[in-house]
């Protein structure tokens, strides 16, 4: 009897070996969910979207967008990393979810080791714009508004440790104004909250703002990039508008749970390349401002590590607060 028994668990065994084999060589073969750690219409959401809609083409299955918004992006990350490891729960990543909130703060996950990293999908200036109730028409006279009395401005960003923050804590640093952090939970819900006036002052992904400035919602006063964008050619950059080195942006990358098979990360990284080379996605990413990056998964690796040692230096000279 116990020979029997021994006997009927090894093939219980080798069937679930069988089976996990299979459904790794067929992935996939039901619908794949991709989080969004910020609210809906912000430019992760679009991005999700998209990359989503290119995912599902290239994969033969519905990819799904939900958001878990809140946490300096940690919660829509944390329940990605306690995910199951099939290729089934992806995570749309950013800096923030990464690299910045588990640096400031208790996180039940590792940034980086928690997750398997599919690739970078893309880089997103960030721009500084102003309710037009604030009456300036330019960055230098900005600065001499919010130097003439400081903590005068309120500015919003997409949340706690999101690549709009630290990009604004920067501008702080660098033209020496005082200004009040009012995270969102997005910058879906931060624009909604300055176009109305309720917050003045706005450091945000070009993607989302473009059309509240061409409207005349919003007015733009410099662009963080090393050169003008082609959707709004008229904001001058910031170094042309008279603050020098300064670049901000926001950078998206795909990610799945850490030990996620070796065959299901390879087939998400080859549909994941072939989005990215596809006419749809590179216009799509042209009319976002967004950089495509070309990253193989080691370069995405090394990426990775460069972003966080970038990180930890820039608070280390800046003595930049993460958390307000």
């Amino acid at each position: 009897m116990k020979k029997l028994f021994s006997s009927l668990f090894a093939l219980a065994l080798m069937s679930l070996g069988l089976d996990a084999a299979w459904a790794q060589t067929n992935f996939p073969i039901k619908p794949i969910v991709l989080i969004n750690p910020y609210a809906a219409g912000g430019p992760t959401d679009l991005i999700s979207r998209v990359m989503a809609k290119g995912l599902g083409d290239q994969l033969g299955q519905s990819v799904v967008v939900e958001n878990k918004a809140g946490g300096g992006a940690s919660i829509g990350a944390a329940f990605v990393a306690k995910a199951p490891a099939d290729g089934y729960t992806l995570l749309m990543g950013t800096s923030a979810a990464h690299v910045v909130t588990p640096m400031a703060t208790n996180v039940p996950y590792d940034g980086l080791k928690s997750f398997e990293f599919i690739g970078i999908i893309c880089n997103v200036p960030n721009i500084l714009t102003v309710h037009p109730s604030v009456k300036v028409d330019n960055l230098k006279e900005f600065v001499a508004m919010a130097k003439s009395k400081p903590n005068l401005f309120s500015y919003a960003s997409a949340g706690m440790g999101s690549s709009p923050h630290i990009g604004a804590e920067m501008f702080k640093f660098k033209a020496a104004v005082e200004m009040t952090h009012i995270p969102y939970r997005g910058a879906g819900p931060a624009i909604t909250d300055m176009i109305a006036g309720s917050v003045p002052v706005g450091m945000l992904n070009i993607s989302v703002v473009q059309q509240y400035v061409k409207n005349g919602q919003l007015k733009a006063l410099a662009y963080a990039s090393t050169k003008r964008s082609p959707t709004l050619p008229d904001v001058p950059t910031f170094a042309e508008a008279g603050l020098a080195g300064f670049v901000s942006g926001s950078w998206y990358s795909l990610a799945a749970p850490a030990n996620t098979p070796a065959a299901v990360v390879d087939k998400l990284a080859k549909a994941f390349v072939a989005v990215q080379n596809s006419s749809e996605f590179q216009s799509a990413m042209t009319m976002q401002n967004g950089e495509i990056f070309y990253l193989n998964r080691a370069e995405t690796s090394k990426f990775l590590q460069d972003d966080a040692k970038a990180m930890q230096d820039l608070i280390k000279s800046t003595g930049m607060k993460l958390l307000d």
